[in-house]
């Protein structure tokens, strides 16, 4: 699924007063942080992650690897936070039409 323009900035609206719900810590992406990203993103479809990464292309790199691993969509990545948003099969969050 790919989100249009006027699908992601409604959900950058939702997302704006969401607190992180997956903190990865200095061990990096492990199964662990990605089991749990899932998890948040079949109870939530929106959620946000703080990556913890001080260098910019190792972030970008976990980005990447956790859109790839979780199937979701990156809907925007503001510093350290990434929000993402996977539809579930009971859609909580009805999106605009494209």
């Amino acid at each position: 699924m790919n989100l249009s323009t006027k699908q992601k900035q409604f959900l950058k609206g939702l997302a704006h007063n969401l607190k992180p719900v997956v903190l990865m810590g200095a061990n990096g992406l492990t199964e662990a942080v990605l089991a749990e990203i899932d998890l948040a993103l079949n109870h939530h479809e929106l959620i946000k992650v703080k990556v913890a990464s001080e260098d910019r292309e190792t972030k970008l790199l976990i980005v990447d690897a956790i859109i790839r691993e979780t199937k979701a969509e990156k809907v925007q990545v503001i510093g350290k936070t990434l929000v993402l948003y996977r539809q579930t099969e009971d859609r909580k969050i009805e999106l605009p039409r494209k």
